[in-house]
């Protein structure tokens, strides 16, 4: 069955690595991300219906014009990934800049809440949906020195547990830990230790199977990739 999927953070890690393998699977996948070139390689690669934007998920507004666009072009979405995300440079959280902690949450977390806002009403007039909310495995543990980038993900979990027992039938809330990646992400975290797990290629491949089998019966689970 086709499914409309959107993707956000599309440039890279993940979310990039998630977009070849629901198009070979015959699904449409509307993405987003900040970096004006990225978004333009992948328009130039993936062919329409496929859509790709450049969007600051941070924003409200440009959430809210995005959501506009997408849902009069293709519809409401099928299947949310709340995917972007930021990590704070290694610190003790009385070391991170105001700024930065600033810019890990408005992504990471207000950010996804800027998409089910105003994403998730047209996914309950049609019915049905399912929205992911990735969080991690320092969404359900701790560790130092990426005290904001934990915090955000506790938030998600909290966010998508709520979520999921205020949607209507038919409707799916996830949070999601991917495990551990070798991505950028994870390389400024451990630096060269990075390279002893999977790339985000090879990942996608079991994790784009497993997202699309997602059903009513995972609603408000919190959910580990294979």
């Amino acid at each position: 069955m086709h499914k409309n999927i959107l993707i956000t953070g599309v440039s890279r890690g993940l979310g990039r690595a998630l977009v070849q393998p629901f198009i070979e699977l015959g699904h449409t996948v509307v993405g987003c991300a900040r970096s004006t070139d990225s978004v333009q390689q992948l328009s130039d690669s993936f062919d329409s219906p496929n859509q790709f934007d450049v969007v600051d998920i941070s924003s409200d507004q440009s959430v809210e014009a995005w959501s506009k666009r997408v849902i009069e072009k293709i519809g409401p979405p099928d299947l949310i990934l709340n995917n972007a995300g930021l990590i704070n440079a290694n610190n003790s959280l009385w070391e991170v800049p105001p700024e930065e902690f600033d810019r890990v949450i408005d992504v990471n977390l207000k950010g996804s809440f800027y998409v089910i806002r105003h994403f998730v009403p047209a996914m309950i007039d049609a019915g049905q949906g399912v929205i992911v909310n990735f969080s991690s495995g320092w969404g359900r543990s701790t560790s130092p020195d990426v005290g904001p980038y934990c915090t955000t993900k506790w938030g998600v979990e909290g966010m998508t547990g709520s979520l999921a027992q205020e949607l209507p039938a038919g409707l799916v809330a996830v949070a999601l830990n991917p495990g551990i990646i070798n991505t950028e992400m994870l390389q400024t975290c451990f630096g060269e230790g990075a390279s002893h797990y999977p790339a985000a290629e090879q990942w996608a491949k079991t994790a784009a199977p497993f997202l699309l089998e997602l059903t009513s019966a995972n609603n408000g689970q919190a959910l580990t990739a294979p």
